[in-house]
Order: structure tokens, then C-alpha cells, then sequence
């Protein structure tokens, strides 16, 4: 807890202090400081901003908030989500900050998922591994096979699968692990599914019922939605990021340091102080960081926490995006995100960006020349034309295992459309968008939980929270919500010292709890759970 003594400005320094060597005059003191201000930073903030008692600051490198739940605009003005974002939810307390920031019912989009695989040509209901009734008839044959085999294994089987293939393998059998499960998840994490671990699966892989299977292939009937974004919602204006630049406004602006004055060059946890950019020094008692915890060892300059983040592995992500004149063409339809497993196009994912909202391209009175026909030729005429317009948004994962050539991706990217008929080679492409992400994807490796385990206490004894889709590296409470809920908890066990449920217990709040925690105060839903069991 935060005791009344510690909730000054400028605190008297104790004689431990002294002994610690920590500064005792820095520009700016608060209770607590946030390093970032994507999601988690910003939930931090907002409980933060909630509660009566703790001084506090918010600082991010960026002028505009959002972090990896941002939006870009091309100068064309298409919009483009910094990757595939949508907003759906597990939390109560989510929903209401968001509903506070954008209140409107004008303000939102709301979505039934429509979504696919490209495999053989064909677009397979997602997930695909219940829709095999769409396959040829001898693939058909393999998945049933397997499906059959592993349901026969799993019934005498006395040991739990140790990484990701050993689940798919029990799960679905060699016939869905060949023909999609492994090559679409290398595509996701550039590193094969052996070289991943399996308790971060939850509820974001779909596990088949064998008999449901055979009964869709035999009557040929495709399975239903699955999943909980089976609907979504998403800002009218302003894509993802939008919704948090919307989330930023409501904090006040005294308290918020964004750009160079918010550029954290270096953390020392034995002073409590951080250095800005600018030559800012703030003093805290507590910090709540949501950089890479990777970066964070580095910033702190402490070579055992380095040492021990080089077992926490990532990818980087690349998304394109690729702004279209015409209709929309029906072959594309409502589809929402398209899921593509084989070797024909770099991407692993598509997002219809257009179809989330009419504002995430330009109006059709805009005048825009064609860049380039999607087959790569020049057009016959470059003069400004009217559209209207539609846009699709893919992303492109990349590691040491999957290099990436970033000067042709792009072209091998509308080749890709191409070549899974997503565009016609004489559409004409007037926008095109591609951006880099270093840290995109944090790897649930058979090293995670190994190097987490370590990491995380080590730097809460230095008063350190480090929340966030990389600042606690756990790929399953990664989402949106997920991440805001992140801060939102640290502060509460800063202050008060409440449980972190979506930090410590995901399956949790992932699983079927998540009506009952919607409803009621979550620790309350937990404390129920553990009582009964």
C-alpha cells in the first residue's frame, strides 16, 4: 500500500535513501510513473486517475497514444490499424472506460465475423478444422483419419503434450496438422509449432468434436461461428487508435507527457528515478512499465535481467496495406479477416479494412491517380479520378527462422492478392501502405515461463510492474482488453494490494467465467471459484 506519507511531491529522503544513494531532487516526483501509453498504459492511467490518494504521470515516445493499437493514414488518406485489432471483450470495466471515451452510439460499428481460410483454392468457413467438409474428398479422408486416430491415442494417453505440436497432433491428428494447423502457425510465428509450448492455447485455438466433423462432411454442412469474436465492434472514425487517443482525452492533460518530453532513455531502479530525453528526471515510488521488457533490462542497464530476457523470443510483424479503386467486389463481400496457411502469398492474415467502416478510406468524390495496376504494369491513364474506394490490410510475420526481404515485400504482397484472387491483376491500386514492427509477436516458447518466472518477481522487488502485451510477454492475455485490464490491475495491487487475475490466472478470465465476471467484481468471481473447488 501506498502509505499517506508517501503521497507527497516531495517527500522528506529516509536515512535508507541516503544509504541507497537515491536522488533526492528530482524535477518531477509522483507515487506512481507509466512508461507507455498503449493499452496497458493507458488503464493504468485511467484506474489511476480514478482513485483519490496517489500522485502519478503517464509518458510515452510517441506524440500520439495507442502504441500497438494505433492507426496510420496514408497520404492518400486510407487508414491502416499497426495490425489486426478488433474490439471484443471480457471485462465489464473495459467496456465501460471504452464506452465512456466514445459514448455515441454513432460512434461504433458493430460486426458478425465473417471469415475464412484460402486452401486449394477454396474458401473454407473458419475455423477450418471444423468446416473439412469443404475439402476434396482425399483430404477429406486424411483429417477424418487423423481425427479418428488421435481421439483413439488421447483415450489411452497418461501424459499431457509438452509444445504446440504435440497438442495439435493429440487434438486433430496429422492429416489438419499437415495441411494447416503446422504451415499456417509458421507463417504466424516464424518458428515452427515444435519450438512452442501449449498452455497459452485457452480459447484461441478450436479443438474439434470428431463426431460433429463427420457429420458436416457426410450432409456437407459447414459449422457455425466459434470463438469469442465471433462479434466485434469498431470505432467509426479514426480506426483502433481512435479509441485510444479517445481513452487518453478523458485523463488530464497535466499528467500525460507524450513525444520527445516523454522519451524514457534510461530507468534506475536504485534512485527510483527515470531520465527523459529531454533531461526531465522523475522520481517515483512505484513504476508501471509496458515497454518490451526486453528494452526495459536494457534501459535499467542490469546485466542479469538482460541476460535473463535473451530467453524470451519474438517476431516482428509487417503490415501492408493496399488502397483499391472500384466497388467492392463481391467475391470479397462482407468478409472481415482471411486466413491464408499456404505458400502462394507471404501474409498469413487479411483484413478487409474497408469493410470495419466507411471512414477508413476516402470518400468516392476524392480524385486519386492509379499507382499501379495489381499486376504490376503501369496504367494507360495517371489523371486523378473519382472513386469509390475499399482497402485490404495484411500482415507478414518475420524472424531469424523466416527472413524477410522489406524491399520487395510489398510487390511479392499484391502478387500474393493476385494469386489467391483476392484482387484482379487490372484493379487499380492507388494507395499502398508498409510498416515494420520490430517487436510484433511475443513467442510463447518452450523458454517463456522459464525466464518469466524470474524476470517479473525480480523486478517487482525493485518496485518495478512491467504489464503489457510485451511487458509480461504472455501472448494469451495480449488483446486489447486483456492489456488495458493489465494496468488496470497493477494499480489496484499497487495501491491496495488486489490479486492480478489476467496477469497470474488467464485461463480465468479467458475461460467460462468471463459472463459471471462481466457481471460482478472479478476478484469476487475468483474468490468464489477457489471456494468451490
Amino acid at each position: 500500500m501506498l502509505s499517506a506519507a508517501r503521497k507527497t511531491l516531495n517527500r522528506v529522503p529516509s536515512f535508507q535513501d541516503i544509504l541507497q544513494g537515491r536522488m533526492t531532487h528530482p524535477d518531477i516526483s509522483v507515487d506512481v510513473l507509466v512508461i507507455g501509453a498503449g493499452p496497458t498504459g493507458l488503464g493504468a492511467a485511467k484506474r489511476l486517475n480514478q482513485i483519490d490518494g496517489p500522485s502519478w504521470l503517464i509518458v510515452d515516445a510517441n506524440e500520439t497514444p495507442g502504441g500497438l493499437a494505433s492507426t496510420d493514414v496514408t497520404p492518400e488518406g486510407f487508414l491502416f490499424d499497426v495490425g489486426g485489432h478488433v474490439i471484443f471483450s471480457h471485462y465489464k470495466y473495459f467496456d465501460d472506460c471504452l464506452d465512456e471515451a466514445l459514448p455515441k452510439e454513432s460512434d461504433w460499428y458493430q460486426h458478425q465475423r465473417i471469415s475464412y481460410v484460402r486452401c486449394k483454392g477454396q474458401w473454407v468457413p473458419y475455423p477450418f478444422q471444423n468446416n473439412v467438409s469443404m475439402l476434396p474428398k482425399e483430404d477429406q479422408v486424411k483429417c477424418i483419419d487423423g481425427l479418428i486416430d488421435a481421439a483413439l491415442e488421447a483415450r489411452v494417453s497418461n501424459s499431457k503434450p509438452k509444445t504446440f505440436d504435440e497438442w495439435i497432433l493429440r487434438q486433430m491428428g496429422t492429416g489438419l496438422a499437415d495441411l494447416f494447423m503446422r504451415p499456417y502457425n509458421f507463417k504466424v510465428w516464424a518458428v515452427p509449432t515444435t519450438k512452442m509450448q501449449c498452455a497459452w492455447l485457452g480459447e484461441r485455438v478450436a479443438a474439434p468434436n470428431v463426431k460433429a466433423v463427420t457429420t458436416n462432411v457426410i450432409l456437407q454442412k459447414t459449422a457455425g461461428n466459434w470463438g469469442p469474436n465471433a462479434t466485434f465492434r469498431f470505432p467509426a472514425h479514426g480506426g483502433t487508435g481512435g479509441i485510444w487517443t479517445a481513452v487518453a482525452d478523458t485523463l488530464p492533460k497535466e499528467k500525460t507527457r507524450f513525444g520527445d518530453k516523454g522519451n524514457v532513455v534510461k530507468v534506475n531502479a536504485n534512485n527510483r528515478t527515470v531520465v527523459l530525453k529531454d533531461g526531465t528526471t522523475i522520481g517515483y515510488e512505484k513504476l508501471v512499465s509496458t515497454m518490451a521488457v526486453d528494452f526495459l533490462a536494457e534501459k535499467m542497464g542490469d546485466k542479469e535481467l538482460v541476460d535473463l530476457s535473451k530467453d524470451l523470443f519474438y517476431s516482428s510483424t509487417h503490415v501492408v496495406g493496399v488502397g483499391i479503386r472500384g466497388e467492392r467486389p463481391e467475391r470479397i463481400g462482407d468478409k472481415c479477416w482471411l486466413y491464408f496457411p499456404e505458400d502462394n502469398c507471404p501474409f498469413y492474415r487479411a483484413t478487409i479494412f474497408s469493410n470495419y467502416s466507411p471512414y477508413n478510406q476516402p470518400a468516392a468524390s476524392k480524385k486519386l491517380p492509379t499507382l499501379q495496376l495489381a499486376d504490376g504494369s503501369k496504367p494507360q491513364n495517371t489523371e486523378p479520378q473519382n472513386g469509390p474506394y475499399w482497402s485490404i490490410m495484411l500482415e507478414v510475420s518475420e524472424s531469424s527462422m523466416k527472413p524477410v526481404n522489406y524491399e520487395t515485400l510489398l510487390a511479392e504482397s499484391i502478387q500474393g492478392l493476385v494469386n489467391t484472387e483476392m484482387l484482379k491483376p487490372t484493379d487499380e491500386i492507388v494507395s499502398t501502405y508498409h510498416r515494420r514492427f520490430d517487436h510484433g509477436y511475443p513467442t510463447p516458447s518452450l523458454e517463456r515461463e522459464g525466464a518469466l518466472t524470474k524476470i517479473l518477481p525480480k523486478l517487482q522487488e525493485k518496485n518495478i510492474w512491467s504489464r503489457g502485451r510485451f511487458g509480461s510477454w504472455r501472448y494469451e492475455v495480449g488483446n486489447q482488453d486483456h492489456s488495458f485490464m493489465l494496468g488496470v490491475e497493477a494499480v489496484d495491487n499497487i495501491v491496495n494490494g488486489a490479486v492480478e487475475l489476467t496477469l497470474n490466472y488467464p485461463d480465468f478470465v479467458n475461460g467460462r467465467q468471463n459472463t459471471e465476471r462481466r457481471l460482478v467484481d472479478g476478484a469476487q468471481a475468483f474468490a468464489k471459484k477457489k471456494a468451490v473447488q
